[in-house]
């Protein structure tokens, strides 16, 4: 299951999966008619589920009702995005909480969810799509709110590997600038090469990493 995979680098990431063949894809939205839009132009093997993540227990019930109907999440790609403008003086703390409801509740909620059964099958992906403007590396310099929930997602993805042992491979990417609606338009990168590491990471073998963050397939410091 991708979130926020109605446009964008989410949408690339579940066509790219669903390229592969083995692996039905559960194309994830805030609302209904746009998932299924957009697992229709993916095709047969996608499926369009309405999730929201603004209210931790109506994602709850809505990532419950999905599995008791579709079955198993072997794969979640925490996608979902939203860049709020303002530093930390100009930020709302209603921007802040949008932010981190997206960005950060919302993903742990899901993972959550979803390992429970990861765990009792032995195998599982979670790959959370993080940002450089996340990073204390590279100074956390993006808006305060984004930079914030940011951080704290890659502090999701590491405290979700070291609970969820070496089976389950938890894992952060950054995607770069990308042409999305949140990018622009002068971003260097397209979406599909923005998806290209999350798709990476959905699909690592028994050997791979977890618990890193990665930029073009290499790991970077948090």
């Amino acid at each position: 299951m991708i979130t926020g995979a109605n446009r964008g680098i989410g949408y690339e990431i579940a066509k790219g999966l669903a390229a592969l063949g083995h692996i039905r894809v559960l194309v994830a939205a805030r609302h209904e008619p746009d998932a299924e839009a957009a697992a229709k132009r993916i095709g047969r093997s996608a499926v369009g589920v309405e999730l929201t993540l603004n209210s931790t227990d109506r994602t709850r019930m809505q990532a419950q009702a999905i599995q008791q109907v579709l079955g198993p999440v072997d794969i979640l790609v925490n996608n979902a995005g939203v860049m709020l403008p303002g530093d930390a003086m100009q930020t709302s703390l209603d921007n802040l909480n949008q932010s981190l409801a997206t960005h950060t509740i919302g993903p742990f909620t899901l993972s959550q969810i979803f390992a429970e059964g990861m765990q009792a099958r032995q195998w599982g992906r979670i790959v959370n799509l993080s940002s450089g403007w996340g990073c204390f590396y590279e100074g956390l310099e993006g808006p305060a709110a984004y930079s914030i929930s940011k951080a704290a997602l890659n502090a999701v993805t590491v405290c979700f590997a070291r609970a969820l042992g070496p089976c389950i491979k938890v894992n952060a990417a950054c995607p770069g600038w990308v042409r999305t609606r949140m990018g622009g338009e002068e971003a260097p990168r397209s979406a599909e090469e923005g998806a290209q590491t999350p798709i990476w990471l959905a699909t690592l073998d028994d050997e791979g990493p977890t618990g890193k963050l990665f930029r073009d397939k290499r790991e970077i410091d948090w």
